[in-house]
């Protein structure tokens, strides 16, 4: 029998995770054909612009994978350094959209800090509790500096205002916690101080449109041509999808421009409206086999740094997706949560193909044999 490396295919190349690179190409297609839907049978805007993105970030997540580990973990906390004073940056230097400051032009790029900090975290963690001894993981020591890593980002994404994107922030670095062996005591008594402190931070934290979000959730009749016309304008167009959507193109909701933000955080409803719930289930089915391969590649790593950043980022990929649907579908807020590789947007495009290529490295790095 032939082995990798004998024929024509080198053994790098033979190597590859195919079944999930065609996954990750399959979800992409999808969302370009999603877009060109959107933008009533054209591929412009959205669709050109995003598959262009897509393919190039595909190539840098291929690069990636090359990368060794060890140069992943050595450069985890100078980047983090790095994207925290990019963060600061938005805030003199930030294009002001929706009466927020997320974002920084690069010439035709719209840099957003606030998303590329999801998989920061994860890595600056991962290697916090790399170069941590083992014993000192359930003590003081463990905690405080990774609250410290947490807040900084957290609090200047949510200052810009972007609650969402602060709170998945948050949600990240605490997964990386847990998974570090962190004691389950000190987590049950943030979630009940995060409980007790709730109602003071709705009525004198939050900003009025966030508080009419919230409000919304709980009541979607309270304002449904105003604050709640979104997910008011989802709703309908996801039921009136059914089982199998209207087909393709047949969209009303969208297409009349019913649907606000269907190419960008609704484009979910966009899709179901025409391909129905099995559409649904199909993105459903194939992000939770790229998370549960994710998983994997945290299960095989070679090192403490490589398995809390696999897994961590397991659980951004799960975060991002989740978050999103339920948004869509009335079971959360509205917050600017994109959907990987559905929704428009270079930046959350770059973010997830990030996240492919460190999975990639590190996956990579299982699978090779050590040398001595």
């Amino acid at each position: 029998m032939a082995r990798p490396g004998d024929g024509i295919v080198p053994t790098q190349v033979a190597q590859l995770p195919w079944r999930v690179l065609f996954l990750v190409l399959a979800i992409g297609g999808f969302g370009l054909v999603v877009l060109y839907s959107a933008a009533g049978g054209s591929v412009r805007p959205w669709a050109i612009n995003q598959g262009t993105r897509f393919l190039l970030f595909f190539a840098v997540a291929m690069g990636m994978s090359r990368v060794p580990v060890r140069i992943w973990s050595q450069g985890a906390l100078p980047v983090y350094g790095l994207l925290v004073v990019a963060l600061l940056g938005v805030e003199l230097l930030g294009k002001v959209a929706g009466g927020s400051q997320r974002w920084i032009s690069l010439g035709g790029f719209q840099f957003q800090p606030s998303e590329l900090m999801k998989p920061m975290i994860v890595l600056a963690l991962a290697r916090f509790y790399e170069m941590l001894p083992a014993s000192e993981t359930r003590k003081f020591v463990a905690i405080w500096p990774a609250c410290v890593l947490i807040g900084v980002p957290a609090l200047l994404v949510i200052a810009q205002p972007d609650l969402g994107t602060g709170l998945m922030i948050t949600g990240c670095g605490v997964m990386v916690m847990f998974l570090a062996g962190v004691p389950l005591r000190l987590f049950i008594a943030g979630a009940l101080s995060v409980a007790v402190a709730a109602p003071l931070a709705f009525n004198f934290l939050l900003h009025d449109y966030q508080r009419n979000r919230v409000l919304i959730f709980l009541d979607p009749e309270r304002d449904p041509l105003g604050t709640g016309y979104h997910i008011t304008q989802s709703k309908i167009a996801i039921g009136s999808g059914g089982i199998f959507g209207k087909g393709f193109l047949q969209g009303t909701q969208s297409h009349l421009d019913y649907l606000p933000e269907g190419q960008t955080d609704f484009a979910l409803a966009t899709m179901m409206e025409e391909w129905g719930l099995a559409g649904g289930v199909f993105l459903i089915i194939a992000f939770g086999m790229l998370i549960a391969w994710g998983i994997g590649v945290g299960m095989r790593a070679k090192t403490r740094f490589g398995r809390l950043t696999a897994a961590g980022l397991a659980g951004t990929m799960f975060l991002y997706c989740s978050i999103n649907m339920a948004m869509v579908i009335g079971l959360a807020p509205v917050v600017g949560v994109p959907l990987p590789l559905i929704s428009f947007g270079g930046t959350a495009v770059m973010t997830f193909m990030l996240c492919l290529g460190l999975l990639l490295s590190i996956d990579r790095d299982a699978r090779t044999k050590t040398r001595w």
